[in-house]
């Protein structure tokens, strides 16, 4: 059984309900009335609020920021409008970035001439090993003709090598040959991965003229290089491939007048055979075969 008042307290908030709800459309439909719906000035009201979408990104700044970066940049241009209420405050600042950049380009070009004997040493020695004894690297400073302030600083850098004994260094591009400028490359980089991270480095034939130990040095010089980074080195040489940590074998075909290049990558067996067959050319003898598995323990104990 429902109590009686129950039943009518619960009908008076229903009717008050419906009331305020017929109350609120009444009004709203009141107020609609009134709206004078204009489709020319709704779409110049986009078309403005599409322009504002494509400043902020233009600027990089969220829609919300672009208030206050105009007045930012009214203040900048009011400061620009009348040079001459900052032109002493500007003088006073170009003098003490002056003095800071003539302090760090002197620091710098310090740096840079005890550093560059230090490397030159180094990538000589580097040298010798390769096969290139006569050679020495020097690093040659010269002042900038332009006294203005410099990213790079107050010196121009020059490498300059000798390739045989008696002459006097020259520029790098000038004296070396394509294999010299291949070795010589080498060299510097390994001195230079030392203390600096180079992401990928391609050789293409860096052992060119040479064989033997200094063909192994060369690859073992590789294989160190590619320990800190991706090294592609192209090479003709079984003892500079022996050291790769992954030897691929480039292809090609001719059939009628299609011409194919490939590229595969060769497994343990499979590069027993290529280093067997650069070894001892078409034919393969189990000498060659024995010889190449022993190129590729060393190579893997070094």
């Amino acid at each position: 059984e429902i109590m009686p008042s129950l039943v009518g307290s619960e009908m008076c908030i229903r009717d008050r309900a419906r009331i305020q709800v017929e109350e609120a459309l009444r009004e709203i439909t009141a107020f609609a009335a009134d709206i004078d719906v204009d489709p020319a000035r709704l779409q110049a009201l986009e078309e403005r609020l599409g322009a504002y979408h494509r400043l902020a990104k233009r600027h990089r700044l969220e829609p919300e920021a672009l208030a206050e970066f105009h007045q930012h940049l009214r203040a900048e241009l009011d400061e620009l409008s009348h040079p001459a209420q900052n032109l002493e405050a500007l003088r006073t600042e170009q003098e003490r970035l002056a003095t800071a950049y003539t302090k760090a380009a002197a620091a710098l070009g310090q740096a840079r001439r005890e550093a560059a004997a230090s490397f030159a040493a180094l990538v000589s020695a580097r040298l010798a090993d390769l096969g290139l004894g006569a050679a020495r690297l020097e690093v040659a400073l010269q002042t900038r003709s332009d006294t203005r302030p410099h990213p790079t600083g107050a010196e121009v850098a020059e490498l300059l090598v000798a390739t045989n004994p008696g002459q006097p260094p020259r520029p790098l591009a000038k004296v070396a040959s394509g294999g010299e400028l291949s070795r010589i490359s080498l060299a510097i980089q390994v001195v230079a991965a030392e203390r600096t991270r180079v992401p990928a480095m391609i050789f293409d034939e860096v052992d060119v003229g040479i064989g033997g130990a200094t063909a192994a040095v060369v690859g073992q010089l590789l294989r160190r290089l590619g320990s800190g980074g991706q090294v592609i080195a192209i090479t003709h040489l079984p003892q500079v491939a022996s050291h790769a940590h992954q030897h691929l074998v480039v292809t090609k075909t001719t059939a009628g007048s299609d011409t194919t290049t490939a590229l595969q990558a060769l497994v343990a067996g499979e590069r027993v055979d290529e280093i067997a067959r650069m070894l001892g050319g078409a034919r393969i003898t189990q000498k060659t075969v024995a010889h190449a598995r022993d190129l590729l323990a060393q190579a893997a104990a070094e």
